[in-house]
């Protein structure tokens, strides 16, 4: 009896072991309430490093992030220097705008819409701080404060907008997101005109510097050319002769005229004083007549090359003054072909901004993309918890 008494008394009361964490088991078996805490207990780190910030993200985007509204427009960079392209379609079209000439100026162009001259000027004429900070806009996402730096500012605004650039069409692709419709739209418009303002800009700067360095260059060549033909003007009054180069030539066939005229005489003396004698009244007619173009000539010829005033010297000065005339004339003509050459090619090298896509009104919130931001706030968390749990064992194990 005390046996069965014994025997009953044990089954009564259930055998009980601590389990870690302070839970006690009951023969193997376990309850759900203290199943869920050992459960919990085990998986604390991982609730608190992945499930509860992915929690915490969820709530803001279903309950608190406010919407956003895009607008997308589509532009290019042309040039006046198209060429033609046997392909079609829309390559053929924006290679004959001249797009493939011109991609870094739409990179350029791209930057700049992103710069801080953009956003100052938004800030000072579209009321930008203001777009960012409407009553819907949630705490988080709104710009925080009512009178931000410009560094600030910038900073947020590159947030809210994105500029990307294909390098293979050179369409540029803006989109601005706002608050409210018709402030994305209004963002996004004043953009493109800034934009545009700036290409003009560049254009008009490029053909003044070109034109200007030209019209300096023509001017030079003027003042050099003005500067002979003066230098020119003074010989020939200084020397009294208006073509000493015909002068010259002049002489020099007179010279030449008289050479002849004094050898047929000298001839026609040897004939005679051969035939007849040298005592002959014909004879010495021609005699005379030898020596007197023989006084002519050494006249004549010393006017030629015979000293300083002589054609020879003044011919040199000249023709050193008309080659230098020449040389000047030359340049001129050269400088204003410049001129004319610098103006056609920076009329070629303008650029312009084609709108290929007007800015659209939005019509429904496209941002915040919840489902895409919580799944990848988990995936990330879920990584990493992963790899420091293997580092962690990993340690665990080297030491043990």
């Amino acid at each position: 009896m005390n046996k069965l008494t014994d025997f009953g008394r044990l089954s009564t009361q259930p055998d009980t072991r601590l389990l870690p964490g302070g839970v006690h088991e009951d023969d193997g078996r376990v309850s759900t309430a203290e199943f869920m805490k050992r459960y919990l207990w085990r998986m604390r780190y991982f609730l608190a490093i992945v499930l509860l910030p992915t929690s915490l993200v969820a709530v803001y985007f279903g309950l608190i992030a406010a919407d956003q509204y895009e607008s997308e427009a589509h532009l290019v960079v042309r040039s006046n220097s198209g060429g033609r392209d046997s392909s079609g379609g829309l390559d053929a079209v924006l290679k004959s705008f001249g797009t493939s000439d011109s991609s870094r100026e739409a990179s350029t162009l791209g930057d700049y819409m992103r710069s801080h001259d953009v956003v100052a000027s938004l800030r000072r004429n579209t009321q930008l701080v203001e777009r960012y900070r409407r009553p819907e806009a949630d705490f988080i996402s709104r710009l925080q404060k009512d009178d931000p730096t410009d560094e600030d500012l910038l900073k947020y605004f590159k947030s809210r907008s994105n500029i990307d650039l294909d390098s293979e069409t050179g369409i540029i692709n803006v989109r601005v997101r706002a608050f409210r419709p018709a402030d994305s739209y209004a963002i996004i418009n004043a953009m493109l005109a800034l934009g545009e303002e700036r290409v003009n800009a560049l254009n008009l700067r490029s053909y003044e510097s070109m034109q200007t360095l030209a019209r300096r260059q023509l001017a030079d060549a003027e003042k050099g050319l003005q500067s002979a033909q003066a230098a020119l003007a003074t010989f020939r009054r200084g020397q009294g002769d208006v073509d000493p180069q015909g002068s010259a030539e002049a002489q020099l066939k007179l010279v030449t005229d008289l050479r002849k005229e004094e050898a047929m005489a000298r001839a026609e003396m040897e004939a005679i004083a051969a035939q007849i004698g040298s005592n002959n009244p014909q004879y010495k007619a021609l005699q005379s007549r030898a020596e007197a173009i023989n006084g002519q000539l050494s006249s004549q010829e010393g006017f030629l090359v015979g000293n300083s005033r002589s054609i020879a010297a003044r011919l040199g000065n000249y023709q050193d003054l008309e080659l230098r005339r020449e040389f000047e004339s030359k340049r001129y003509a050269a400088a204003a072909a410049a001129l004319e050459s610098a103006r056609e090619q920076a009329t070629r090298q303008q650029l312009f901004v084609v709108r290929l896509v007007e800015p659209n009104m939005p019509q429904k919130a496209t941002y915040p993309k919840a489902v895409k931001s919580i799944f990848t706030v988990f995936l990330s968390l879920a990584v990493a918890y992963g790899i420091g749990w293997l580092l962690l064992a990993g340690v665990r194990e080297h030491s043990a």
